[in-house]
C-alpha cells in the first residue's frame, strides 16, 4: 500500500465517520419531529430557512438560494413548499417588482408550529450529538461540530437583524 491509499483510505474513513454522524443525527431528529409535530426535518428546515427571510433589498429568497439551504434539488423545494402550503403553513405570492418571480413566506400557523417544534429539534439535537459522542469514531468529529461558530442563517441570507 503506497502512502496515497493509506491518505485516501483514511479520508475514506473519515467521510464514512461523518455520514455516520449526520444519519445519526438526522434520524433521531426526523423521528422527535415526526413523533410530536408531524414535521420531516427537511419541512422544519424549510420553515426554519423561510422564517428567517426579510422584507426589503435581498430579504426574499430565491427558489434556488433556498433549495441550497435545505439542501434539495429545486423541484425537490417546490415540491416541498407545495405540500407545506396544501397544509396552510407556507404561502407564495408574486414579486412586487418582477411578475416573473415567485416569493414563498411562513403563515402564521406555520411560524406557530415552528417555535413549537424548535424546542424538539434542538433538544433531539443535543441526544443525538451526546449520544455520538460516546462512540469512540464519532467523537472528535462531535467536538468539532460543537466548536462550530457557524454565523446565523439570517446573518447568510443577508439579514442584519438576525
Amino acid at each position: 500500500m503506497t502512502a496515497t491509499d493509506t491518505a485516501l483510505t483514511a479520508l475514506a474513513q473519515g467521510w464514512c465517520a461523518l455520514s455516520a454522524l449526520h444519519g445519526r443525527i438526522e434520524a433521531h431528529i426526523e423521528r422527535a419531529l415526526q413523533t410530536q409535530h408531524d414535521l420531516s426535518v427537511r419541512e422544519y428546515s424549510l420553515l426554519d430557512v423561510l422564517s428567517r427571510q426579510h422584507d426589503g433589498e435581498g430579504g426574499h429568497l430565491q427558489m434556488k438560494q433556498v433549495a441550497d439551504a435545505v439542501v434539495l434539488s429545486q423541484s425537490a423545494t417546490t415540491r416541498l413548499v407545495t405540500r407545506l402550503e396544501d397544509r396552510g403553513l407556507l404561502e407564495r405570492y408574486l414579486c412586487p417588482t418582477d411578475r416573473r418571480g415567485i416569493y414563498t413566506n411562513v403563515t402564521e400557523a406555520g411560524l406557530r408550529l415552528l417555535e413549537e417544534a424548535r424546542p424538539t429539534n434542538d433538544a433531539a439535537l443535543r441526544e443525538a450529538l451526546d449520544e455520538a459522542s460516546r462512540n469512540p469514531e464519532l467523537a472528535p468529529l462531535v467536538r468539532v461540530v460543537e466548536s462550530l461558530n457557524v454565523p446565523s442563517q439570517g446573518a447568510r441570507t443577508g439579514d442584519p437583524s438576525r
